[in-house]
């Protein structure tokens, strides 16, 4: 199963996310660097680990308040050998563009950023197929967003990713129960895990789940994974 670093970015610094609760999010406190820009988080990463994918989220464009494209397509474009995955809040055509031109990005379309199905289809009709990812998006057992997409897996590309935002850096565990949900769809689709967790024997279990692959944060930064 693939382990994938991830780093949330917000006010232009890379963050410590944890439950959803994006206001009070902190600078990053990392081992891979004594910087918590983007570009510096990354680079340290990638020094340490050797990762073929890196998942981003622009927390700014997510809020719809800024973005911080300029500085993920110049990240991607200095490891062209890594393939990133970047959230950053797609929801219209025109928000997509610049990131198509960077061959080795992907993009994740979230639903927490989607309001409808037109809306979803319009963008993925936008997207090469296999440069697409569905981000299903809950906070505890809500179900964010476009809620008919959790329920019409024909619609879902070849990649699905479980974010569930309240353990996201709680260090309670994955959310166990919303991830057995999907393991009847895994051999139809790659089902990657997002948020909470805490080691390698919450990767073991997600392995017997079925899972793809994880996406993991704090546990990275606290050196309580292995790779």
């Amino acid at each position: 199963m693939e382990i994938i670093p991830v780093i949330d970015i917000r006010n232009g610094i890379v963050v410590h996310a944890r439950r959803g609760e994006r206001s009070g999010y902190v600078p990053i406190r990392t081992p891979f660097s004594s910087s918590s820009s983007p570009d510096a988080v990354v680079d340290g990463i990638l020094k340490k680990i050797s990762s073929k994918r890196f998942y981003i989220a622009d927390l700014d464009a997510i809020e719809g308040l800024t973005d911080n494209r300029q500085a993920i397509t110049a990240i991607a474009a200095k490891h062209p050998t890594v393939n990133f995955w970047i959230d950053a809040g797609f929801n219209h055509v025109r928000t997509i563009n610049t990131f198509l031109t960077e061959p080795n990005i992907d993009l994740v379309l979230a639903t927490e950023s989607i309001s409808t199905l037109a809306v979803y289809n319009e963008l993925r009709n936008s997207i090469p197929y296999g440069r697409m990812l569905l981000s299903l998006d809950r906070l505890n057992q809500s179900l964010l967003g476009c809620v008919e997409l959790f329920e019409q897996p024909s619609l879902w590309p070849r990649r699905v990713i479980h974010m569930n935002l309240r353990v996201i850096g709680a260090g309670d565990g994955p959310d166990w129960e919303g991830l057995k949900t999907l393991n009847p769809l895994s051999s139809y689709h790659d089902i990657y895990a997002a948020g909470g967790v805490r080691d390698d024997s919450d990767i073991k279990r997600l392995a017997s789940l079925g899972m793809s692959g994880v996406l993991v944060a704090t546990a990275l930064h606290d050196g309580r994974i292995s790779f």
